[in-house]
């Protein structure tokens, strides 16, 4: 069959190639696979920034935002044939660590967990694939258009949860929540914002287009001159940063309401420099006792949620996400990102 690969710390190596057909283990689901997104992570390991193939090969298949119609499930699974499903990326370390013995695996403590498409275990971008029934989660059929956006929308809803967790230690009732980055990400955990009845913000850089648009179809509030102006007529109760751009974070840092929150939803990448005067927002931070903390990943928990998020959602906005469609064959050449890109669909059926 025929899959997206790269060889993992080559830039460039990124290609279409045939590998073995899946063979399904037991209590394993064998899915005849329809789509995969494209998100920042896959754009870095095309680039040679990072990615691990399984041990004793030197290529790895890629795509880890899957959706799959199911070929043949295990008696017992919960499957059946025809089945919509989507994959769990992270798997818990062999040790395991205490956060994977009990189950919150995106919370590994040793870093020894494989990921798919990622990190020593084959991704989701080829004709077919095999999972775990435990690491299944089946979508409405309804969502089969958009239900690659599952993996996303499950990373912004673990970030919810622990926002309502850390917001939990005291008196917690948000009302506002501001949103930098209007990308996947970014949109998707306003969508979420807005599904638990807060005055939602979105600030990105440009001054219209589809991303735009999406925020006011969604009914919230969009902004593009800068943080302090977005925050200007209310400090925001949560602040989710999903950038990934550096210097908003102490922006961010300064502009909650007491007791705030800034969840980092975005990856910051490597070799840039920031010079900022910190001890302000560090004192307020102190002061208002505001928390900031970091947020990636997702359990079988998680993708639950993100699942009945959407099944909770508007169709069609979900579908102005998916700003492209390109077949596999095509893949290697059109990923380059566009300006007007939100989400870049593989299609493998």
């Amino acid at each position: 069959m025929r899959a997206l690969t790269v060889q993992p710390m080559t830039p460039g190596s990124v290609r279409v190639t045939e590998v073995p057909d899946p063979v399904p283990g037991v209590g394993e689901l064998l899915v005849d696979a329809l789509a995969v997104g494209i998100c920042g992570t896959d754009a870095e390991i095309i680039g040679g920034q990072f990615g691990w193939p399984a041990p004793g090969r030197d290529r790895l298949v890629i795509g880890h935002e899957s959706l799959g119609r199911v070929r043949e499930a295990p008696a017992g699974s919960g499957f059946a044939a025809g089945d919509l499903v989507v994959g769990v990326v992270r798997r818990p370390d062999p040790v395991p660590c205490g956060a994977c013995a009990h189950g919150e695996f995106d919370m590994c403590r040793n870093g020894q967990y494989t990921e798919r498409g990622i990190k020593e275990l084959d991704g989701f971008a080829s004709q077919a694939w095999c999972i775990e029934s435990d690491y299944a989660i089946s979508i409405e059929p309804r969502l089969e258009p958009v239900g690659m956006l599952v993996e996303p929308v499950s990373v912004v809803a673990k970030a919810w949860e622990q926002i309502e967790r850390i917001g939990a230690r005291a008196w917690f009732e948000p009302k506002t929540v501001l949103v930098t980055g209007a990308g996947p990400i970014g949109l998707l955990a306003a969508l979420l914002g807005v599904q638990r009845g807060l005055d939602v913000h979105v600030l990105d850089r440009v001054d219209g287009g589809p991303k735009a648009d999406a925020v006011a179809a969604l009914g919230a509030t969009y902004h593009h001159d800068g943080l302090a102006k977005a925050t200007a007529t209310a400090l925001p109760d949560v602040i989710v940063e999903a950038t990934g751009a550096s210097e908003l974070v102490f922006e961010a840092m300064a502009n909650t309401a007491a007791a705030g929150i800034v969840c980092l939803a975005g990856v910051y990448p490597d070799g840039r420099s920031v010079s900022v005067d910190a001890s302000g927002p560090y004192r307020e931070m102190v002061l208002e006792n505001d928390v900031l903390f970091g947020s990636v990943n997702a359990n079988q928990r998680h993708f639950a949620a993100a699942a009945d998020a959407l099944a909770a959602a508007d169709l069609d906005w979900l579908g102005r996400l998916v700003t492209r469609r390109v077949p596999l064959e095509a893949a290697p050449d059109a990923l380059a990102p566009r300006d007007d890109d939100i989400k870049v669909v593989v299609t493998l059926d």
